[in-house]
């Protein structure tokens, strides 16, 4: 009788955003069914008392390998995350779960490493495009708690997926609308930044604007109203869907994503059903003499939600 193969370990992969942080199981990158579980970041201190929490509800999960990914900056496997005061280290998280390999990555590194596993019915288009190349260049749009992007690069030896935080850049202006709005949100926040617009927050600050008055109404009850008809909430969501439009078309002309550009995010997936009669693809395209070349780009919306945590283990196969 021939003896069994050991089993191994699995991994233990983590998603921080700004309001959830969703913990998992892997083998490979494949998530162990039903091991997803979202914890509120709200209702703990840190990462490592989510961690502890995730664990002592199976007390037989030994993970030997672990990657967190966090919406926020990571350098040599520290980070602390933009809407959070949390900071994340890969050496509290070998401490509280017991791994021997750890790795912290920015989540749009993730969200990058996810996409060849992603399936065709978690993918809904935006614009066709063109047939994209074995590796060609992909881009990630992250629309949710926060905004950042990032670059998938196809290389023989794996996918590189370099970190950024193009969140705090400059939001564009291209009409006087746009100049009310960014000198409205720099008296309000000292620097007109892309996330202060596009994003969960973001949303807010422009139904505010445009009612000339502090509402109270956060993204979902924005949403809500937009979809009942409500006037104020679709200009609000009319100039969001508009602005996302402008600004994916300049990350698209600087990294060439002729293998696709990848909306993820709670709301991108809230904004997605507006996206073609408020006019995303033509403020994507409205580059000038370069309106025909922004076609050439196929653009979807990521409907899976637990995308980033397959990142994470895939970042772990490919890396550890």
């Amino acid at each position: 009788m021939s003896e069994s193969a050991p089993v191994s370990p699995p991994a233990l992969v983590a998603d921080i955003g700004g309001t959830n942080t969703r913990v998992a199981l892997a083998d490979g990158v494949t998530l162990r069914p039903g091991s997803v579980r979202r914890f509120r970041n709200a209702d703990h201190p840190d990462l490592p008392a989510v961690l502890r929490a995730y664990l002592a509800q199976d007390p037989g999960a030994r993970p030997g390998s672990a990657c967190v990914a966090m919406a926020g900056p990571v350098s040599e496997g520290t980070g602390r995350l933009t809407n959070l005061d949390w900071e994340v280290t890969a050496a509290a998280i070998a401490e509280c779960t017991g791994a021997e390999e750890v790795a912290v990555i920015n989540d749009m590194q993730a969200q990058g490493h996810a996409l060849a596993h992603l399936a065709p019915s978690a993918l809904s288009p935006v614009q066709a495009g063109r047939q994209p190349g074995q590796r060609a260049t992909r881009l990630v749009v992250g629309v949710g708690t926060g905004f950042n992007t990032a670059a998938v690069h196809e290389e023989r030896k794996g996918t590189l997926v370099p970190p950024s935080e193009a969140g705090h850049t400059g939001l564009p202006v291209r009409s006087a609308e746009d100049l009310a709005l960014a000198d409205h949100l720099e008296a309000a926040h000292g620097y007109p930044s892309v996330e202060d617009l596009l994003s969960g927050r973001g949303i807010t600050h422009v139904h505010d604007w445009v009612a000339g008055r502090e509402t109270g109404m956060d993204s979902e009850a924005i949403m809500a109203a937009c979809a009942a008809g409500d006037e104020t909430a679709r200009r609000s969501v009319g100039i969001f869907v508009r602005i996302l439009g402008q600004v994916t078309g300049n990350m698209a002309l600087v990294q060439l994503p002729f293998g696709g550009i990848y909306l993820i995010g709670g709301m991108a997936r809230a904004v997605m059903p507006y996206m073609d009669e408020m006019g995303f693809a033509a403020a994507f395209r409205d580059k000038g003499r370069f309106s025909g070349f922004m076609e050439r780009f196929p653009i979807w919306v990521v409907e899976d939600d637990y995308a980033a945590l397959t990142g994470a283990a895939a970042h772990l196969a490919d890396h550890i």
